[in-house]
């Protein structure tokens, strides 16, 4: 989560439950002191190459910072011939997955990762 790359960055930088701060902290955690957030494997969507990964679902939420960043990668991955699912939430938060009591749309979600989970380990 490079500062200033998405414009979801500053439109969901404040209010929306995940704020700028608390991505810079975690972000921080996330690499550590010696980590290289450029590295692809920090930060997926610099790979030079997406062509022949497994297939994916990418969630993304209006209100999160992260949103433009995740459909950025699904289309990269689309680009690359990769399967892709990808479903933005409007009204939702980041992390609304994990709150099913508060957002009814979570069963919608988690309803589409079970889905793909179980067409990709469902033997044949």
């Amino acid at each position: 989560m490079e500062p200033g790359g998405y414009a979801s960055h500053g439109e969901n930088a404040k209010g929306y439950f995940l704020e700028a701060t608390g991505m810079r902290w975690f972000w921080d955690h996330y690499l550590g002191p010696d980590g290289d957030g450029a590295h692809h494997h920090a930060s997926p969507i610099r790979a030079r190459d997406h062509s022949g990964l497994p297939p994916a679902v990418v969630i993304t939420a209006e209100f999160d910072p992260l949103r433009d960043e995740g459909e950025a990668y699904a289309e990269a991955l689309q680009a690359a011939g990769v399967p892709v699912t990808v479903r933005r939430y409007d009204g939702m938060i980041h992390g609304f997955v994990s709150m099913p009591m508060l957002f009814p749309e979570a069963g919608d979600a988690l309803a589409l990762i079970v889905d793909a989970l179980q067409s990709t380990f469902t033997p044949r």
